[in-house]
């Protein structure tokens, strides 16, 4: 699944739920000032903007394979070290970081288990390691509105249930065969207000990740049947949204 869209599609995607699980998710790293942090993954940046005011921007690295998020980052974070790059093969020596994250990434990892062990190869020793995605397969995500509507038109059209680490338990299951000993498991949750329908529709269209792939390989009949029963299924308006996410983190080995 290909995210060189524009950042700005992403972020009204889905900007509103990562960035506070950015301020969530930050906090499993430990880090103080001064410390090298690594974002893996980084998409436009609202990880890393949370990396840079904890440890200083200078401290901070970050990489992603799509060219249009790395300007992105660039640009919001002039001092950050920003590299494209995959997880698989990140472009650091071993040892470089005090911490290591990567946030709604694991899901599209190429090969969740090597990007793990990279991420493990390049935290210095006893440095957390720490991934989190959402919660896909348990309906606590904050997709699951509008997977649920689209199976109720299109029962069988594939979805993000099966994507690495959707389930419980699966994330730390990776991270262990990516060598981690007993990582260590949490649950993160967001609350997100949409003041209409249309606010929370809306960046469905805009063809970003699976969730968007659907809707724009629909015909327009297609579409309207999808959104009437998000709508159906959706408080009424002003609303909030909680979306839940997995997390784990181990250490890298001294």
């Amino acid at each position: 699944m290909s995210f060189d869209v524009a950042a700005t599609s992403y972020q009204r995607f889905m900007g509103r739920f990562s960035e506070p699980l950015a301020d969530e998710f930050v906090r499993l790293a430990d880090l103080e000032r001064g410390r090298r942090a690594l974002d893996v993954g980084c998409g436009p940046g609202a990880l890393t903007s949370r990396l840079a005011a904890v440890v200083g921007a200078a401290s901070v690295a970050a990489v992603d394979p799509s060219a249009p998020f790395i300007a992105a980052v660039r640009a919001r974070l002039p001092e950050v070290d920003v590299r494209r790059a995959s997880a698989e093969n990140l472009p650091f020596p071993d040892g470089t970081f005090d911490a290591v994250l990567a946030q709604l990434v694991v899901h599209f990892m190429a090969d969740p288990v090597e990007g793990l062990r990279e991420m493990r190869r390049v935290a210095a020793p006893y440095a957390w390691v720490a991934a989190c995605v959402w919660d896909h397969e348990g309906g606590t995500g904050p997709l699951s509105p509008f997977w649920s509507a689209v199976h109720d038109v299109d029962p069988h059209a594939p979805d993000e249930s099966g994507l690495a680490g959707s389930r419980e338990g699966h994330l730390a299951e990776l991270f262990a065969q990516a060598g981690f000993t007993d990582p260590e498991t949490s649950v993160l949750t967001v609350a997100v207000p949409f003041s209409t329908f249309e606010e929370w529709w809306e960046p469905f269209t805009l063809g970003v990740g699976p969730a968007g792939a659907y809707v724009a390989g629909r015909d327009p009949a297609g579409v309207a049947a999808v959104r009437e029963r998000c709508r159906a299924r959706l408080p009424d308006a002003p609303f909030t949204l909680r979306a839940s996410a997995w997390a784990a983190r181990g250490r890298a080995p001294s």
